[in-house]
């Protein structure tokens, strides 16, 4: 009877042994196996066996992570102090890498992101940073991908979420662009000066080569004070005209 019974044990834990040892890795998992310590080989996806006691595995998720990298204070190289955010998308190539080369990936990728971040971006004024998104991204991911290449991470976007200005900041920026647009406006109004004071100047020109011109201008602004409603008509006397009364008054 106790022999039956250490055999129903023996028989028990064996059972439990050999279904401890089945492992199962979605198409998107891969297992790091190490035997006694060391590196064996990377296993998944599908099913495989894994020696109890013996070989150990870790899980790895191949699949593309989103990480969001918190307000990080930036001086930026014209002195001026903004906080900005960002979200990295990696995902790991090289799972005996990522379990190897480095201890905790996602942290150390979330700490190289942030001092990356601040590193790029200071080494630009405010104006690239409100204007040049899309180049100093691509910045900043390539230097990221650069050094988590050795963990076998591969750093596919970097995108800048927000850039947040002090009051001070806004209400001068807000004053620089009031003033910039009454730049504009005053030299549009002052090329316009130009141009009118160029055309009428060709009209003086093309109208003193023809008196007779001048004359049928006279009678067209006469017209046009005569179809007004004003009580009071100014009628142009033309200086050719004094001209020949006075000569005329000399003579007599």
């Amino acid at each position: 009877m106790t022999f039956a019974l250490g055999v129903g044990v023996f028989a028990l834990i064996i059972l439990i042994l050999v279904l401890m040892s089945f492992r199962v890795m979605r198409e998107y998992e891969r297992a790091v196996v190490f035997m006694l310590g060391r590196f064996w080989k990377v296993k998944g996806p599908g099913f495989f066996l894994l020696i109890p006691g013996v070989q150990q595995m870790v899980r790895i998720d191949l699949r593309t992570i989103v990480m969001d990298v918190p307000p990080q204070d930036v001086i930026t190289r014209d002195n001026v102090s903004v906080k900005v955010n960002a979200v990295v998308y990696f995902r790991i190539m090289d799972p005996e890498k990522a379990v190897i080369q480095v201890e905790k990936y996602y942290e150390a990728t979330s700490q190289l992101a942030q001092t990356t971040l601040r590193a790029v971006l200071g080494k630009h004024e405010l104006d690239d940073l409100l204007a040049s998104r899309e180049k100093l991204n691509h910045d900043i991911q390539l230097v990221l991908d650069a050094q988590t290449a050795a963990w076998g991470i591969k750093v596919s976007t970097v995108e800048m979420k927000d850039v947040d200005l002090n009051e001070t900041m806004v209400r001068a920026m807000a004053r620089q662009a009031e003033a910039e647009r009454d730049r504009r406006a005053k030299v549009i109004h002052a090329e316009g000066e130009q141009q009118a004071s160029e055309k009428l100047m060709q009209a003086a020109e093309m109208l003193s080569r023809q008196p007779q011109s001048m004359q049928l201008r006279y009678l067209q602004t006469l017209a046009t004070i005569a179809g007004d409603k004003s009580s009071t008509i100014v009628f142009p006397l033309p200086i050719d005209l004094l001209g020949l009364l006075a000569s005329a008054t000399r003579k007599e």
